[in-house]
Protein backbone atom coordinates (compact mmCIF):
# COMPACT_ATOMS: atom_id res chain seq x y z
CA UNK A 1 0.00 0.00 0.00
CA UNK A 2 1.31 3.26 -1.05
CA UNK A 3 1.79 5.83 1.84
CA UNK A 4 0.02 8.88 0.90
CA UNK A 5 2.00 12.09 -0.16
CA UNK A 6 2.49 15.09 2.74
CA UNK A 7 0.13 17.62 2.40
CA UNK A 8 -2.44 15.41 0.02
CA UNK A 9 -4.69 13.38 1.58
CA UNK A 10 -3.48 13.43 5.03
CA UNK A 11 -4.25 17.22 5.34
CA UNK A 12 -7.55 16.44 4.07
CA UNK A 13 -8.60 14.19 6.48
CA UNK A 14 -8.50 16.29 9.53
CA UNK A 15 -10.80 18.29 11.17
CA UNK A 16 -8.74 21.01 11.70
CA UNK A 17 -7.64 23.76 9.54
CA UNK A 18 -4.19 24.18 9.24
CA UNK A 19 -2.67 27.71 8.44
CA UNK A 20 1.25 27.84 8.07
CA UNK A 21 2.89 31.21 8.01
CA UNK A 22 6.04 32.00 6.59
CA UNK A 23 8.17 35.18 6.50
CA UNK A 24 11.62 36.60 7.08
CA UNK A 25 12.52 37.01 10.93
CA UNK A 26 11.06 40.62 11.75
CA UNK A 27 8.71 41.20 9.31
CA UNK A 28 6.03 41.01 11.87
CA UNK A 29 4.52 37.21 11.36
CA UNK A 30 3.65 36.82 15.12
CA UNK A 31 2.49 39.94 15.67
CA UNK A 32 0.29 39.75 12.83
CA UNK A 33 -0.95 36.02 14.31
CA UNK A 34 -1.48 37.71 18.10
CA UNK A 35 -3.62 40.54 16.59
CA UNK A 36 -5.88 38.03 14.74
CA UNK A 37 -6.04 35.41 17.53
CA UNK A 38 -5.91 37.64 20.81
CA UNK A 39 -6.28 40.97 19.65
CA UNK A 40 -3.05 42.37 21.18
CA UNK A 41 0.03 43.96 19.83
CA UNK A 42 3.82 43.93 21.33
CA UNK A 43 7.22 46.42 19.51
CA UNK A 44 9.62 44.06 21.39
CA UNK A 45 10.61 41.61 18.80
CA UNK A 46 11.29 37.95 19.93
CA UNK A 47 12.40 35.16 17.22
CA UNK A 48 10.06 32.46 17.13
CA UNK A 49 10.99 29.17 16.56
CA UNK A 50 7.74 27.52 16.27
CA UNK A 51 4.67 28.72 17.52
CA UNK A 52 1.03 27.33 16.83
CA UNK A 53 -2.37 29.36 17.96
CA UNK A 54 -5.85 27.04 17.89
CA UNK A 55 -9.04 28.65 17.56
CA UNK A 56 -12.16 26.73 17.78
CA UNK A 57 -14.29 27.21 15.09
CA UNK A 58 -18.17 25.92 13.44
CA UNK A 59 -17.60 22.68 11.28
CA UNK A 60 -20.46 22.15 8.59
CA UNK A 61 -22.96 24.09 11.71
CA UNK A 62 -23.13 21.03 13.36
CA UNK A 63 -20.04 20.39 14.66
CA UNK A 64 -16.79 22.08 15.71
CA UNK A 65 -12.74 21.98 14.18
CA UNK A 66 -9.80 24.43 14.79
CA UNK A 67 -8.10 26.91 13.10
CA UNK A 68 -4.79 25.89 13.94
CA UNK A 69 -2.28 29.03 12.60
CA UNK A 70 1.21 27.73 12.60
CA UNK A 71 3.71 30.27 13.50
CA UNK A 72 6.93 29.63 11.51
CA UNK A 73 10.81 30.74 12.18
CA UNK A 74 12.17 33.14 10.19
CA UNK A 75 15.97 31.42 10.13
CA UNK A 76 16.88 29.23 7.02
CA UNK A 77 17.96 27.44 9.94
CA UNK A 78 15.16 24.81 9.77
CA UNK A 79 14.17 23.38 6.48
CA UNK A 80 12.79 20.43 7.64
CA UNK A 81 10.60 22.32 10.21
CA UNK A 82 9.57 24.40 7.09
CA UNK A 83 8.56 21.33 4.57
CA UNK A 84 6.93 19.70 7.52
CA UNK A 85 4.63 22.61 7.84
CA UNK A 86 3.94 22.99 3.98
CA UNK A 87 3.27 18.76 4.50
CA UNK A 88 0.40 19.63 7.02
CA UNK A 89 -0.99 22.77 6.11
CA UNK A 90 -3.99 23.45 4.10
CA UNK A 91 -3.44 26.70 3.84
CA UNK A 92 -0.08 29.30 3.67
CA UNK A 93 0.63 32.85 4.64
CA UNK A 94 3.47 34.91 3.30
CA UNK A 95 4.64 37.92 4.92
CA UNK A 96 6.96 40.53 3.96
CA UNK A 97 7.90 43.99 5.31
CA UNK A 98 7.23 46.68 2.86
CA UNK A 99 10.15 48.19 4.52
CA UNK A 100 12.92 45.46 3.49
CA UNK A 101 13.29 44.71 -0.21
CA UNK A 102 15.06 41.69 0.71
CA UNK A 103 12.24 40.23 3.05
CA UNK A 104 10.27 39.55 -0.46
CA UNK A 105 13.03 38.39 -1.96
CA UNK A 106 13.72 35.87 0.72
CA UNK A 107 9.91 34.49 0.14
CA UNK A 108 10.73 33.06 -3.39
CA UNK A 109 12.75 30.26 -2.14
CA UNK A 110 9.15 29.24 0.18
CA UNK A 111 7.31 29.61 -3.04
CA UNK A 112 9.74 27.25 -4.59
CA UNK A 113 9.36 24.70 -1.75
CA UNK A 114 5.40 25.16 -1.45
CA UNK A 115 5.72 24.01 -5.60
CA UNK A 116 7.64 21.30 -4.78
CA UNK A 117 5.85 19.54 -2.01
CA UNK A 118 1.97 19.94 -2.83
CA UNK A 119 3.22 19.45 -6.89
CA UNK A 120 0.64 19.79 -9.23
CA UNK A 121 -1.77 20.47 -6.84
CA UNK A 122 -0.49 23.73 -5.81
CA UNK A 123 -3.16 25.81 -7.88
CA UNK A 124 -6.00 24.75 -5.81
CA UNK A 125 -3.55 25.72 -2.63
CA UNK A 126 -4.81 29.11 -0.98
CA UNK A 127 -1.91 31.36 -0.46
CA UNK A 128 -2.03 35.17 0.37
CA UNK A 129 1.44 37.25 0.27
CA UNK A 130 0.75 39.76 2.71
CA UNK A 131 3.19 43.49 2.57
CA UNK A 132 3.08 44.37 6.97
CA UNK A 133 4.05 47.19 8.23
CA UNK A 134 2.36 49.71 6.00
CA UNK A 135 2.27 52.27 8.84
CA UNK A 136 5.88 52.66 8.36
CA UNK A 137 6.87 55.89 6.25
CA UNK A 138 10.36 54.28 5.12
CA UNK A 139 8.77 51.67 2.21
CA UNK A 140 11.87 49.53 -0.04
CA UNK A 141 8.48 47.78 -1.83
CA UNK A 142 5.81 49.31 -3.46
CA UNK A 143 1.75 48.24 -3.44
CA UNK A 144 2.37 47.61 -7.25
CA UNK A 145 5.86 45.57 -7.11
CA UNK A 146 3.59 43.66 -4.21
CA UNK A 147 0.56 42.65 -6.44
CA UNK A 148 2.80 42.01 -9.19
CA UNK A 149 4.56 39.16 -7.62
CA UNK A 150 1.53 38.18 -6.20
CA UNK A 151 -0.01 37.82 -10.31
CA UNK A 152 3.17 35.94 -11.26
CA UNK A 153 3.18 33.09 -8.18
CA UNK A 154 -0.28 32.58 -8.62
CA UNK A 155 -1.62 34.28 -4.93
CA UNK A 156 -3.75 36.71 -3.17
CA UNK A 157 -2.44 39.71 -1.93
CA UNK A 158 -2.74 42.53 0.77
CA UNK A 159 -1.06 45.30 3.04
CA UNK A 160 -1.60 44.64 6.79
CA UNK A 161 -0.72 46.31 9.86
CA UNK A 162 -0.22 44.82 12.67
CA UNK A 163 0.34 47.66 14.87
CA UNK A 164 -2.78 49.92 13.64
CA UNK A 165 -4.83 46.54 13.27
CA UNK A 166 -5.09 47.42 9.87
CA UNK A 167 -6.49 44.74 7.18
CA UNK A 168 -5.44 41.77 9.34
CA UNK A 169 -9.33 40.55 9.86
CA UNK A 170 -9.06 41.20 6.24
CA UNK A 171 -6.48 38.79 5.43
CA UNK A 172 -7.80 35.66 7.10
CA UNK A 173 -10.92 36.48 5.58
CA UNK A 174 -9.32 36.80 1.76
CA UNK A 175 -7.42 33.51 3.00
CA UNK A 176 -10.35 31.34 3.69
CA UNK A 177 -12.33 32.51 0.70
CA UNK A 178 -9.52 31.28 -1.69
CA UNK A 179 -10.32 27.62 -0.33
CA UNK A 180 -11.76 25.83 -2.95
CA UNK A 181 -12.68 22.23 -1.36
CA UNK A 182 -14.83 23.65 1.75
CA UNK A 183 -17.27 26.60 2.58
CA UNK A 184 -14.55 28.78 4.72
CA UNK A 185 -16.18 32.09 6.37
CA UNK A 186 -14.88 34.40 8.98
CA UNK A 187 -17.41 36.47 10.42
CA UNK A 188 -16.90 38.98 13.70
CA UNK A 189 -19.23 38.84 16.83
CA UNK A 190 -22.24 41.22 16.27
CA UNK A 191 -21.33 41.92 19.96
CA UNK A 192 -17.22 42.91 19.30
CA UNK A 193 -17.74 45.88 20.30
CA UNK A 194 -18.79 45.43 24.18
CA UNK A 195 -16.90 42.37 24.72
CA UNK A 196 -13.83 42.80 22.96
CA UNK A 197 -12.39 41.66 19.28
CA UNK A 198 -13.93 37.77 19.42
CA UNK A 199 -13.98 36.11 16.25
CA UNK A 200 -16.10 33.38 15.06
CA UNK A 201 -15.13 31.05 12.08
CA UNK A 202 -17.65 29.06 10.17
CA UNK A 203 -17.01 25.99 8.27
CA UNK A 204 -19.62 24.55 6.12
Amino acid sequence: MTAPAPGSRMAEQTNDYRVAVFGAGGVGKSSIVLRFVKGTFNDNYVPTIEDTYRQVIGCNQKSVCTLQITDTTGSHQFPAMQRLSIGKGHAFVLIYSVTSKQSLEELGPIIMMLKEVKGDSIGEVPIMLVGNKKDEAKREVSTELGQKLADRWGTGFIETSAKNNENVTELFEKLLALEKKRQLTLTLDDAAGKTGSKKKCVVM
